[in-house]
């Protein structure tokens, strides 16, 4: 249970929901006529920029956590309501509905509620000014801003695919052929040969016959390596200029020109 004896411990910690992180506690309301708390604002968003209103009767401070039974999604879409430090009995009846604590017997009834003043509480820190957004705060406010950090991530580009294929051509090549030809040779009678010439019948009728032998072109293919191919790849390095918007804090002076140094 949060009472008024631990709000200093429940301002600026860690909220806690039913499903992780909230973000940070900025105020506590109080109820004008009990004095009792029934609200925390919890800043939510990336940067802690958005306040909204989360009801303490069921909160738990645990350590340095306030755990709420709330879910992140719950609390982001709560009426926005402005952290003016004053919370109308109008506004409050809108909280309880939104977070269905109205909804049951024995509700509560919507008052006027006030933001818990660290100020007047806070004994021990003995600081200079208060933080008007929400808890106290140490002499300086600290100015950030955002720095742009630019690295790499290797992503898929693209592909490529080694296939091989057959295709045909025709191949051309000259190949020297022989043949066989007739040669008619004549040869006179002479004392050589006048024996074979009168060994047969005088007046006869005869045939001679000769076979002729040619060459042929003869085709014979074979399947042959020739040479190995494979895929690899080679780093190729370049130039890409980023460009992105970055945030960062200005600190200016709003003072009474009575209170300026001169």
């Amino acid at each position: 249970m949060i009472t008024e004896q631990n709000l200093s411990a429940v301002i600026g910690s860690t909220a806690v929901g039913a499903d992780g992180k909230l973000g940070t506690v900025g105020e506590v309301y109080l109820d004008d006529e009990t004095g009792r708390p029934e609200w925390a604002t919890v800043r939510t968003g990336m940067f802690g920029t958005k306040e909204s209103f989360v009801p303490l009767a069921d909160a738990d401070l645990s350590g340095s956590d306030l755990r709420f039974p709330y879910d992140k999604d719950k609390v982001k879409h709560a009426p926005h309501i402005g952290t003016d430090g004053h919370l109308s009995p109008d506004e409050e009846a809108e909280l309880y509905r939104y977070y269905g604590i109205g909804n049951q017997t024995g509700a509560p009834v919507a008052r006027d509620t006030t933001a818990y003043d660290t100020t007047a509480h806070d004994t021990t820190r003995g600081t200079v000014g208060h933080d008007t957004s929400g808890p106290t705060t140490d002499d300086a406010m600290t100015r950030s801003e955002e720095q742009l950090n630019v690295g790499t991530q290797r992503v898929e580009a693209g592909r490529a695919r080694l296939r091989k294929y057959v295709v045909t051509e025709n191949v051309t090549q000259t190949v020297p052929v022989s043949h066989e030809e007739v040669v008619l040779e004549r040869e006179p009678i002479t004392d050589a040969n006048v024996g074979d010439a009168m060994a047969g019948p005088a007046i006869s009728e005869e045939e001679h016959e000769v076979v002729l032998h040619a060459e042929r072109p003869v085709v014979a293919k074979e399947a042959v390596p020739v040479e190995r191919v494979r895929l690899d790849t080679e780093t190729v390095t370049g130039q890409q200029q980023v460009t992105e918007q970055v945030r960062k804090e200005q600190v200016e002076l709003d003072a009474d020109a009575d209170v300026r140094r001169s």
